[in-house]
């Protein structure tokens, strides 16, 4: 059903990411892998459903790195014509606990990852129809 379409999937190296990016490989979607921890793992189980796979370890929380990984997705595989922003991470303890920059890396990671991820994905796709 998605053969020949690319699908990038953001904090894909592990969890619910990793999940998705699999059933997107089972359907036919080559896989754009980003997260941290181990990468050759999750791109082994990829690669074992057929279709192709690469890996970007951009940071959510970083712009400059987020433009990089959509450009080297489209560079890779030609076209980039799913995006799932799954990255996530959460402040663990209390408030009262939770520091003012914690606060922010969530915010960044949560928010503005994915406003940036579908702001440089969009041209990506449109050029190829989507």
């Amino acid at each position: 059903m998605l053969k020949g379409k690319t699908a990038l999937v953001t904090g894909s190296t592990s969890g619910i990411g990793l999940g998705i990016a699999k059933a997107l490989a089972e359907q036919g979607a080559n896989i754009v892998l980003n997260g941290f921890g181990d990468v050759e793992g999750p791109k082994a189980e990829i690669a074992a459903r057929g279709v192709k796979v690469a890996y970007h370890g951009a940071d959510m929380s970083k712009p400059a790195e987020i433009e990089a990984m959509m450009k080297f997705a489209a560079a890779e595989f030609g076209q980039v014509d799913i995006l799932v922003n799954n990255a996530g991470i959460i402040a663990l303890g209390t408030i009262v606990d939770t520091t003012l920059e914690s606060w922010r890396l969530v915010n960044s990671v949560n928010s503005d990852g994915v406003f940036l991820g579908c702001k440089h994905a969009i041209p990506v796709m449109a050029k190829s129809g989507g």
